[in-house]
């Protein structure tokens, strides 16, 4: 069909894109883009494409000729000469036709014009042209040509600022920097001239929209390559280049956007303040002078003053939300002491200050704005101790009001959310939560003895509500209130206490550190007190102890650790307040909170998250770790560790957090070299071993196990391994836990697998055990010489994976092929790469004695690997690169074993090798090429080279590979080429390494392989990439030493940086 389509009428093919835009099914709409497919395969379809163009006049037929070209405008190799040639025609198309197109036409067609003038702008000279060329239509006299060549610059820029799909970071900037230097300019004073004539003739909405957005693409351009990041809010520095000083110096040109903005209503208004915003990004070395920077500082103050003054536009939250953003660039980009020096400073400072306090009260409507806000007064009150001279700042006076409003805002909104189902509640936005606590403490400390006795004064009656309501039942909206409020502030003193840290006065506001703090530790007596107990399932209860637990973490970042100060004045304040002399005193509190939450707080995942994570910060301290071992609390709990006590153990939610808790309690055990006490603390798991190996003997098969214990006691012991296992940093460490489990438990580890290996829930926790058990970190794994341990163990490695990869196998259709198969496939292929390369297994003795252990793991893991499509080991990036990890640990250390595989094995493996060199994950592509040049390299010294007597089996076969498969090692080094020379990589030695391999491999036909690469290049570049590529060799020997391979790696890198200086 999709050959019938080009003997098709005009009107039968307009019919069928019809279809293809209008279809009522998805197998009619398959059918009809399979059947017009043809047109994107090849340049060829151009001139068929243009033909619809010009006769037709469905816009079905028009986008879709417009989209195929695009399509192989972006793809296709296209000549210089057509590609200027299609430029001209699709700007006279545009001319001639697109006042009449159809919307969804035009934006196509624009698009494909600025494609067109894009790719080809360093080819040829017809594309700089564009902008005086579109200039033309401006000057039509219509208002149709007048947006469309508005358009036509719109996109120009945004696809001059955008990297291309198939282009290279490099190509995008010489393209970017070339246009911005010479074309961009022009467009910006285009832009305002546009917005000046539109202004003063009153033009229709539309023109003024694009003229805005066209004025903002112009702003926002990427000047310098930083890449700015599109979805961000931040603004960084804008360098616009010095050749636009005059006309940002230009009192008019600021006062344009100040008219756009009173004028009109968003979407124009909130565009014409982001324009605004971008000009007070600009660099601050862009002015001619000190006193040209404070003009322009001064038209900005005085604009924004106004429109706070009338307020007019404000109600309308996207130019509220913008009008934000420029109050908090203000301060970024220029200093306090220029600010203060403005004329009407006084009256603004008092505006943005009273906008402020409106935005944290009106906090349902602007609690996405506050960011900018809190965000500008931090820096202000962070420069006071830089300021000189005796103009007032005023921040005296505002500051602590606007800290006021912030804490009695955010107390009420707790009532009101109560109220009203329908308001999101703050607390509940994690992102907003942490910026603002980021802020709140400069203007907390600002004057932090008057804002602190605040914070005390509204604390004291909310905490007498709390604990009277632990003895008096109170109605339990009202309880839920008072827990709401004791949230947020602890909150904000938990930041507070934590801006110490970046406090330049800290030394002296430690007292009220020390207050502040000793009203929080004041109520943990009560939480758990009478009523309260009875709350622990309720979201506003956990949400107060999660505020506990920030706050822990944040006086623990300050207070305790590897600096702490013993000599401080918290403590002192601590002693008076509630009796605790130093920070192992505030630890001991510190753990039976811990220990609380993980009693009573099983069912919330979030908290027990957070609590185990304070856990593990306090333990991997090396001061706090060894101030945790000596306290009573840990002995306890290393000695008391079960679900028994420990009620969040029993919920399978939890069973990701069972991990962290037993590493760091192994942590804290293993700082104690006692055996004894390791001996303890793994008794209830032994228990568990010992009651499977019982069960499994009962159990007349595997499957009759699962009868006999529970699955969650499976998943849960599994993980508390595991997390032990992970603790083991040191080979006396590992040595203990390796000689309790193996040899005695482990074949219960192969009964559960057995049992349980069609459960994902069961298999995943085990196997992730048995590669955290394998893995040879920081050198534990270290054996006696006379010892079989290191070959024992990789036997065990062997049945699990061979198990496991038996019953897997086993299961063709599933309903999600990642949680069921390919997480347990990786997690195998990790494990059996961990044991290979772990250095403690002599392989050769497996083949020696003929044990089959190495042979059948690899032999499955093989199979798995050909069990799942390419482009899914592609797709997940866990599956490819455990995948390509065990390939880069068997071409290094067992390329016998690569080269011995079948045909159809070793020609997947070298497939896939080449895809993952493509990969965009660095980690992949090194593994990737460093396996390549095991592989050539092993071709090279035994089939090449030659060896002393008869040619190996493997390599033999290796070479039987290479003749029936003659394109393998071919493509492998034209990837190769392509991407050290035409594309950004990171990794360019790594990529260089096996390049020499395969080019003495493919001698005789690596001139004809660099032909072939050189007539991919456009015609005008093909000499000089061929006299760049005739150096590649020069000095360089027909073999693979050290030596020469630095050679080569030196001559490639001079060929890419000469052929990529001239491009």
């Amino acid at each position: 069909m999709a050959m019938d389509v080009l003997q098709y009428s005009l009107p039968q093919l307009e019919a069928l894109c019809e279809r293809l835009y209008t279809a009522q099914s998805q197998q009619e709409r398959s059918q009809v883009e399979q059947a017009l497919g043809i047109f994107g395969t090849s340049g060829a379809y151009i001139v068929h494409l243009k033909a619809i163009l010009d006769s037709s006049e469905s816009p079905y037929a028009q986008h879709m000729s417009a989209s195929y070209l695009l399509k192989l405008v972006t793809e296709a190799s296209i000549s210089v000469a057509v590609r200027a040639e299609m430029k001209q025609y699709f700007l006279s198309y545009l001319e001639s036709k697109g006042p009449s197109l159809q919307n969804f036409v035009t934006v196509q067609m624009v698009q494909l014009l600025c494609r067109t003038v894009k790719l080809g702008w360093l080819d040829h000279e017809t594309h700089k042209s564009i902008v005086e060329e579109t200039k033309t239509f401006l000057e039509k006299g219509t208002s149709a040509h007048y947006l469309l060549g508005l358009r036509i610059l719109n996109t120009l820029v945004q696809e001059m600022n955008l990297t291309t799909p198939g282009r290279t970071l490099t190509q995008q900037r010489k393209t970017a920097i070339n246009f911005r230097d010479s074309c961009l300019f022009k467009v910006f004073q285009l832009s305002l001239y546009s917005l000046q004539e539109m202004f003063q003739k009153g033009a229709d909405t539309r023109l003024k929209e694009q003229g805005l957005l066209l004025a903002s693409q112009c702003l926002s351009y990427d000047f310098v390559g930083t890449c700015l990041d599109d979805s961000s809010e931040e603004i960084c520095t804008i360098q616009v280049p010095s050749s636009w000083r005059p006309v940002l110096e230009e009192a008019s040109t600021l006062q344009l956007f100040l008219d756009y903005y009173k004028s009109t209503s968003p979407p124009l208004s909130n565009v014409a303040l982001e324009c605004l915003v971008r000009m007070a990004s600009v660099r601050r070395s862009l002015f001619t002078s000190e006193s040209e920077r404070l003009m322009f500082l001064n038209r900005l103050v005085n604009g924004t003053r106004d429109i706070l003054r009338s307020k007019q536009g404000l109600a309308e939250h996207d130019n509220y939300h913008e009008l934000c953003r420029l109050l908090g660039r203000l301060k970024t980009n220029y200093q306090l002491a220029e600010l203060v020096a403005v004329e009407n400073y006084v009256d603004w400072i008092q505006q943005v200050a009273d906008l402020t306090i409106n935005s944290l009260n009106s906090w349902q409507w602007a609690s996405s704005s506050v960011y900018y806000l809190l965000g500008l007064w931090s820096r202000l009150v962070s420069s006071v101790p830089y300021l000189k001279g005796d103009s007032p700042s005023l921040l005296d006076a505002n500051v602590p009001q606007i800290t006021q409003a912030y804490i009695t805002s955010r107390l009420e909104s707790v009532t009101l959310v109560m109220q009203n189902s329908s308001l999101d509640d703050m607390l509940d936005n994690e992102e907003q939560l942490t910026e603002q606590m980021d802020a709140l403490p400069y203007l907390v400390r600002f004057q932090y003895e008057k804002t602190a006795a605040f914070i005390l004064r509204l604390l004291e009656p909310i905490l007498e509500v709390f604990s009277k309501a632990a003895t008096q039942a109170i109605p339990a909206q009202q309880l839920a209130i008072v827990e709401g409020q004791l949230t947020w502030l602890i909150y904000i003193i938990g930041a507070v206490i934590k801006g110490r840290l970046s406090s330049s006065s800290a030394e002296s506001q430690e007292g009220i550190d020390g207050d502040l703090a000793s009203s929080v530790l004041r109520l943990l007596p009560v939480m758990d007190d009478g009523f309260h107990a009875q709350r622990y399932s309720q979201k506003s209860r956990q949400r107060l102890d999660m505020a506990v637990v920030n706050f822990f973490q944040c006086f623990r970042k300050v207070y305790i650790g590897e600096q702490v100060m013993h000599s401080s004045k918290v403590y002192t304040r601590l002693q008076e307040h509630l009796g605790l002399a130093d920070h192992v005193a505030v630890l001991n509190i510190m753990l039976a909170k811990i220990a609380k939450n993980l009693k009573v707080f099983g069912s919330s995942e979030e908290l027990v998250h957070l609590t185990l994570m304070l856990f593990q910060d306090l333990a991997n301290g090396y001061m706090s770790g060894k101030l945790l071992l000596k306290l009573e609390a840990i002995s306890y709990l290393l000695s008391h560790h079960t679900s028994e006590y420990y009620n969040f153990l029993d919920h399978p939610t939890n069973s990701r957090n069972r991990t962290t808790f037993y590493a760091t309690l192994s942590r804290l055990l293993f700082m104690d070299d006692s055996p004894m006490k390791l001996k303890t603390f793994v008794a209830p798991l032994n228990a568990v071993l010992v009651g499977l190996a019982q069960a499994s003997v009962n159990a007349t098969s595997a499957q009759g196990l699962r009868q006999l214990m529970l699955k969650n006691t499976i998943i849960g012991l599994f993980r508390d391994l595991r997390g032990i296992a992970a603790a083991t940093n040191s080979r006396r460490t590992y040595c203990v836990l390796f000689d309790w489990l193996y040899p005695h438990h482990f074949p219960v580890i192969l009964k559960c697998l057995e049992a349980w290996a069609d459960s994902p829930d069961v298999t995943t926790p085990l196997l992730k055990f048995m590669a955290e058990f394998v893995f040879n970190k920081s050198t534990r794994l270290t054996f006696e010489a006379s010892s079989p341990n290191g070959i024992l163990l990789f036997r065990e490695v062997s049945k699990v994976i061979t198990t496991y990869g038996s019953c897997v196998l086993q299961h063709s259709a599933l309903a999600n092929p990642y949680e069921c198969k390919y997480k347990g496939v990786w997690v195998c292929l990790m494990m059996l790469s961990r044991a290979m390369s772990g250095n403690y297994v002599n392989f050769g003795v497996f083949d020696l004695y003929g044990d089959p252990a190495l042979k059948d793991a690899l032999e499955m893991a093989m199979r798995l690997v050909l069990s799942i499509p390419m482009s899914d080991i592609l797709a997940f990036r866990k599956v490819s690169r455990a995948y390509f990890s065990l390939m880069e640990v068997l071409s290094h250390s067992h390329t016998n074993i690569v080269a011995s595989q079948d045909q159809s094995t070793f020609t997947f493996i070298l497939t896939s090798l080449e895809l993952g060199l493509k990969s965009t994950d660095v980690a992949i592509s090194t593994s990737c090429a460093s396996a390549v040049d095991d592989l050539a390299g092993y071709y090279f010294k035994n089939l090449i080279q030659g060896v002393d007597g008869p040619v190996p089996a493997p390599a033999q076969r290796m070479a039987d590979h290479s003749r029936a498969v003659p394109h393998l090692f071919p493509e492998l080094l034209r990837t190769l080429f392509e991407i050290v020379l035409f594309e950004e990589c990171s990794n360019q030695w790594s990529l260089s390494r096996p390049m020499l391999s395969l080019i003495l491999v493919n001698e005789q036909i690596y001139n004809d392989l660099k032909i072939q690469i050189i007539s991919t290049q456009p015609a005008e570049r093909q000499v000089h990439l061929s006299a760049c590529l005739d150096k590649l060799m020069t000095d360089v020997q027909r073999n693979l030493e050290s030596k020469n391979r630095d050679k080569f790696t030196q001559n490639l890198t001079v060929v890419r940086h000469d052929y990529r200086s001239k491009n």
